[in-house]
């Protein structure tokens, strides 16, 4: 019984390290499959919110075209996901509906 206490002690030592470096994992694979996936042409979001497609791939930047003209270049590691195109829908009632930023149904 002595013990006892130790053992629930260790115990959660364990949890406390083994299931935060398993998310880490997890979470690492996710971004290199992300990064491996980024071709010229795929609509992404960075990190800061800022939207873009990607213009031009470097081994450690990425360029990405805002506007038309607009290139900025961005770290590769800001690059938070993929987005899917903006596409209409049947039956848009008009601009903002479309599931995508408003100014998207302005152009």
């Amino acid at each position: 019984m002595e013990l006892f206490p130790f053992i629930i002690l260790a115990l959660l030592a364990v949890l406390l390290f083994v299931l935060p470096a398993r998310q880490r994992r997890t979470m690492q694979a996710r971004a290199q499959k992300l990064q491996e996936s980024l071709t010229v042409g795929t609509p992404v979001m960075t990190t800061s919110g800022i939207h873009g497609t990607v213009a031009r791939l470097d081994d450690t930047t990425v360029d990405l075209e805002l506007a038309p003209g607009v290139v900025v270049t961005f770290v590769r590691p800001a690059i938070l996901e993929i987005r899917q195109p903006v596409t209409g829908t049947p039956g848009d009632d008009g601009p903002g509906t479309a599931g995508g930023r408003p100014a998207d149904d302005i152009l």
